[in-house]
C-alpha cells in the first residue's frame, strides 16, 4: 500500500467518479482504476460499489477510509512542517443544521486553540448534505436532530453511511418570532395561534423530503410559507414580516441580538439533538474539544446533557 493510492481514493470520493478523479489527478481512467483494484486486492476488500451513476463506498470502504484519512492528515502535517517549513496548522470541519449553539461553540474553539495558522470549516447546510459531508470525510462531525417522525429515515441513513448518532440533549419545541410580535408576550403558543402568520423554514435542496426538514410538524399545511437558506435571513423575516419558525428553544442574543425570542409551543413532540460521526473514526483532539464546548453552551441554556449525572456542573 502506498500513500499515493490513498490520495487516489480520496479524489474518487470527493468527485464521486473515477473518470472525474482521473482528470483531477492527470491520470488515465484505466490506470486509476487499476491502482484502486490493486489496493482492493491487497487489502482483501471491495472499497467501491461501481455503477453507471458513479461510485459509492462500501461498508468496508468506509471503515478503510476512516483510517486512511487519518494517515493522509498526518502526512500533510509532516509535509507542511518539514518539506515546506511551515508552522503546523490545525484543521477541523463540522456540518450542522442551523443552530446558534453550534456557532457559539465553533467560535470558542477557535479562540481557545490560539493558533497562528488553522483551517476550520463550519457548514450550516441542508440535512442531506450533513450525511454526504460525513460520508465523504469533508466533515468530522455532524449536528442534527431526531424525533418520532423522522427517526426511522434518519437511523436508516446513519446505518447506510456507517455513522453513529450520539444524543446530546432533548428539547421541547419552541416558536421563534420577533420580540415585537404580539404573541411574544405569551407564556406559550398553540399551533392555532400561528395560523395567520408567515411560516418560515429552511429549504432542503432537491431532496426536499419532509423527513429532512429542520422543523417539526413539517407535513402541516400553511396559508403563508417562506423557505430560506440561512439563519440571518430567517431572523430578518421574523422581524420584517412577523414570521415564525419552530426550533429547539436555544437562541443566542450574542449572534442574533435581542430581537428574537423563543416561546414554548403547546405540543408534545420533543426533539433529540445530537452528534453524527463515523462509527470507526478515532476522534481528533479538536473534535473532542468542540463537543465539550457544545455541552458547555447547552448547559448554559439550562438543558441537561444526556448521560450526565444531575449534579454535574
Amino acid at each position: 500500500m502506498r500513500i499515493k493510492q490513498l490520495e487516489y481514493l480520496e479524489a474518487v470520493i470527493e468527485t464521486g467518479s473515477i473518470n472525474e478523479a482521473a482528470k483531477r489527478l492527470y491520470l488515465t481512467q484505466p490506470s486509476l482504476s487499476s491502482a484502486i483494484k490493486d489496493l482492493e486486492k491487497e487489502m482483501g476488500i471491495t472499497i467501491f460499489q461501481r455503477s453507471n451513476s458513479g461510485v459509492r463506498l462500501t461498508a468496508d470502504g468506509r471503515e478503510f477510509m476512516n483510517y486512511a484519512k487519518q494517515i493522509l492528515d498526518q502526512v500533510r502535517l509532516l509535509d507542511d512542517r518539514f518539506k515546506h517549513q511551515q508552522a503546523l496548522h490545525q484543521s477541523f470541519a463540522v456540518s450542522a443544521q442551523h443552530y446558534a449553539f453550534v456557532v457559539n461553540a465553533f467560535v470558542e474553539l477557535i479562540k481557545e486553540i490560539n493558533s497562528p495558522t488553522y483551517k476550520f470549516t463550519l457548514r450550516e447546510t441542508e440535512t442531506e448534505n450533513i450525511f454526504n459531508d460525513l460520508r465523504t470525510f469533508k466533515s468530522e462531525l455532524g449536528i442534527l436532530y431526531i424525533n418520532n417522525f423522522n427517526r426511522r429515515i434518519i437511523n436508516k441513513l446513519l446505518t447506510e453511511n456507517g455513522l453513529k448518532f450520539t444524543p446530546l440533549f432533548v428539547a421541547k419545541p419552541h416558536v421563534f418570532l420577533s420580540r415585537y410580535n404580539p404573541l411574544a408576550k405569551r407564556h406559550s403558543i398553540s399551533l392555532d395561534d400561528l395560523t395567520e402568520l408567515p411560516y418560515l423554514s429552511f429549504e432542503q435542496g432537491e431532496n426536499n423530503s419532509f423527513y429532512f426538514s429542520e422543523e417539526i410538524q413539517s407535513t402541516l399545511s400553511h396559508k403563508k410559507e417562506i423557505k430560506v437558506s440561512d439563519r440571518a435571513t430567517i431572523f430578518n423575516l421574523m422581524v420584517g414580516l412577523n414570521g415564525y419558525t419552530i426550533s429547539s428553544g436555544i437562541i443566542s442574543s450574542k449572534l442574533n441580538d435581542d430581537k428574537i425570542v423563543a416561546i414554548p409551543l403547546e405540543l408534545d413532540d420533543p426533539i433529540t439533538i445530537g452528534i453524527a460521526q463515523h462509527q470507526h473514526t478515532v476522534p481528533s483532539q479538536l473534535s473532542l474539544k468542540f463537543i465539550q464546548l457544545l455541552k458547555n453552551h447547552i448547559r448554559d441554556y439550562g438543558f441537561k446533557i444526556i448521560g450526565e449525572n444531575d449534579d454535574k456542573a
